[in-house]
């Protein structure tokens, strides 16, 4: 079992400020910089995908083309609708930017350095109640989005801007759900405590079904595919977006990324150990976690979750909207609260020292795969009577006398599955 670590936080607000202001500077172009460089990885990784070559011509491997695509989109023409809300529409993608960076401020990327001569911590702040302010940062983002749709006056944008609101109440509720055994393991909300927490294993391991919670929520907050409905160009053109263009858009281009990488960083932080060096080399290599190597294990475990965004849209097609919301509803969100109920049945007989041989055996993990299992299996068991139903077919509707000819719907035909023919000529008015 894990042992609570005592949360401290004295290293903490004793920086000069040039150091603060250095610190900010650096997670600015650390995250500009992250975003230039997640583009052009994703373009490559999927054209590799798509049997392609990708960017290969701006800069050695192709390099410079997201810069080269930035300044495209800066000397664009910038258009506002006639129907739009000049205000709101001006505001909205620096409501969706600027908490993307927020966020980061609590991330601690490594252990305690010296600068300059002075000892400081490789994080810009850190809180007792960290990680709630992450998610309410987080949650400011999506004002961006739906002010935006509401903004533009355009059908497109405002039905983008509805879905993006409701995507976020279903999957905040999970992801916070998924957080609460993490919290319950480290017994702090604090980002430095809880990857002190983990110096000898990894929650992701141990909290494995909190981990696969998170993994699916993230990419449902931060609007991705499969889970990218809000800007579904088969459906809404383009979605919140669809009526931006040059550095609006760019902005909104620009949250969505850091979104990426801010859901990636507190996920390595939560659940992979943060800035701690993966199994096998710390335990060879007494300075792995020690200075500056820890910046590298942190932004490796980012970049794993980067390249997980980019398989996922090169490889699965885009959800039905009612099918995603009702996974989220259904499935989710129970196995989220059973699985609470068992971390915490675990954990106060760990801390009272009650049941010790029955906790620390093979019982209680065999007792919770199979209460999981049972969740999944209901939420996924067909409704009592469906299969029935799906076999009832309506019977075809006679054709109107003078109707403009067109094929019946799915279902419509005598028989399941076979389609009915067209009808044309004089048999459409008999």
């Amino acid at each position: 079992m894990i042992a609570l670590v005592t949360e401290d936080l004295s290293a903490f607000g004793k920086d000069p400020w040039w150091l603060i202001i250095g610190k900010v500077v650096a997670i600015f172009l650390v995250l500009v910089l992250l975003t230039l460089f997640n583009i052009w990885f994703e373009r490559r990784v999927v054209a590799r995908m798509q049997h392609r070559i990708g960017p290969n011509v701006h800069g050695p491997f192709g390099l410079l083309q997201s810069l080269a695509d930035g300044v495209k989109l800066a000397l664009k023409e910038d258009i506002i609708p006639k129907a739009a809300d000049v205000v709101v529409f001006v505001l909205a993608p620096v409501i969706a930017a600027i908490p993307a960076f927020l966020t980061f401020s609590v991330i601690p990327f490594g252990p305690e350095v010296t600068v300059f001569g002075h000892r400081t911590p490789l994080q810009l702040t850190d809180m007792p109640m960290a990680v709630l302010f992450v998610m309410a940062i987080a949650s400011i983002g999506i004002y961006g989005i739906v002010l935006g749709g509401w903004a533009s006056g355009s059908t497109y944008s405002l039905l983008g801007g509805l879905r993006s609101s409701a995507q976020m109440i279903s999957y905040e509720v999970a992801m916070g759900l998924s957080l609460v055994a993490v919290f319950l393991y480290a017994g702090s909300m604090s980002t430095s405590t809880i990857v002190a927490a983990q110096d000898k294993m990894w929650f992701g391991v141990v909290l494995m079904p909190s981990f696969v919670i998170y993994v699916i929520s993230m990419v449902g907050e931060t609007n991705r595919a499969p889970f990218d409905l809000p800007e579904a160009e088969g459906e809404l053109v383009g979605g919140f977006h669809t009526e931006y263009s040059s550095l609006k858009f760019a902005l909104f281009f620009l949250a969505e990324y850091i979104n990426m990488a801010t859901v990636s960083g507190l996920a390595t932080t939560l659940f992979l150990g943060g800035w701690r060096a993966p199994f096998g080399i710390a335990q060879v290599w007494a300075g792995a976690n020690e200075g500056w190597w820890p910046v590298l294990w942190f932004f490796g475990k980012l970049l794993c979750f980067i390249f997980f965004f980019v398989w996922l849209r090169g490889t699965l097609p885009r959800l039905r909207y009612d099918q995603f919301m009702a996974f989220g509803w259904k499935v989710l969100i129970p196995i989220s609260l059973v699985w609470i109920l068992l971390v915490a049945t675990m954990r106060v007989a760990v801390n009272e020292g009650t049941f010790d041989s029955f906790f620390n055996g093979p019982v209680l993990p065999v007792i919770a795969g199979v209460a999981i299992v049972a969740c999944v299996a209901l939420a996924f068991w067909p409704a009592k009577g469906s299969a029935a139903a799906a076999q009832v077919v309506a019977p075809p509707s006679a054709p109107r006398p003078g109707a403009f000819p067109t094929p019946q719907l799915p279902g419509e035909g005598a028989v399941r599955g076979a389609a009915a023919p067209l009808v044309f000529g004089e048999e459409a008015t008999r």
